[in-house]
């Protein structure tokens, strides 16, 4: 494993921190195994993507401004989120272009800012945390993560070092959930059958367990999936992950 021995900051993002922190607690536990006490910056605030992909570019500046204040003195930004680390990569120095000071943070903050299955193996050269897990489980790519971001291979590296794990390859796993943010709210009918399809394949693999690095995707099946009936499982990477590396420290105790 490559040492990090510099500050490392938590961006936690809106979703994880209001309705999913066993993700976020789950990333800082698993760090804190490799000596790495993740800083945190309670002045941070939501990414700005809401306002950005409804028009309000204002309104997104100045959340991107308080982002780009609160990480300002950070040597890296983790994040358990493929959306939110996306828009920081691809849309803060678009929203700052005419603005040549905002504009080199923007890109400063670009180069430093990850997603989490990114920075384990990227950055701290990762790929086996020597966790157990003894279910099958398939794997939800989110849009943004794999697209904007081209965090495929990753996610993917960690979970095939998973002792016990049974990965099942997901049918069309690259086809859209349906959530998209303001997206499920404005065009819900076509939403809801997109959410539809993609519990359709999931259920095809029989898994227990599906996994994700997008609580705004998980969200999002596992709503439908409940909705349905359906007892499976939904975690973040990072839930899993930890969990895998808690339990088979107690089987091994």
């Amino acid at each position: 494993m490559k040492v990090v021995k510099v500050k490392i900051s938590l961006f936690v993002t809106c979703l994880c921190d209001g309705l999913y922190p066993r993700a976020a607690e789950s990333m800082v536990r698993l760090l804190a195994r490799y000596g790495i006490a993740l800083h945190f910056p309670e002045v941070q605030t939501c990414c700005g993507q809401p306002a950005f992909n409804s028009g309000y570019r204002e309104e997104a500046k100045a959340s991107a401004r308080t982002i780009l204040e609160a990480f300002e003195g950070s040597d890296y930004v983790l994040s358990p989120s493929g959306s939110c680390t996306g828009m920081i990569h691809h849309y803060y120095p678009e929203l700052f272009r005419d603005d040549p000071v905002m504009l080199e943070k923007a890109l400063r903050l670009q180069k430093k800012t990850f997603e989490f299955s990114q920075f384990l193996v990227r950055v701290l050269e990762i790929q086996n945390i020597g966790a157990s897990f003894p279910y099958k489980v398939t794997y939800h790519p989110s849009c943004h993560g794999s697209r904007l971001l081209g965090v495929k291979e990753e996610p993917l590296l960690l979970l095939e070092n998973v002792k016990g794990l049974e990965l099942i390859p997901l049918p069309f796993a690259e086809d859209c959930c349906g959530f998209g943010g303001t997206f499920a709210v404005k065009m819900s009918d076509i939403s809801g059958a997109m959410v539809s399809e993609k519990a359709d394949h999931i259920l095809e693999t029989e898994a227990q367990v599906l996994v994700g690095t997008d609580m705004g995707c998980l969200m999002n099946i596992a709503g439908h999936l409940s909705y349905r009936g359906q007892p499976i499982r939904v975690l973040h990477l990072a839930e899993l992950l930890y969990e895998g590396v808690s339990e088979h420290a107690v089987s091994r105790a």
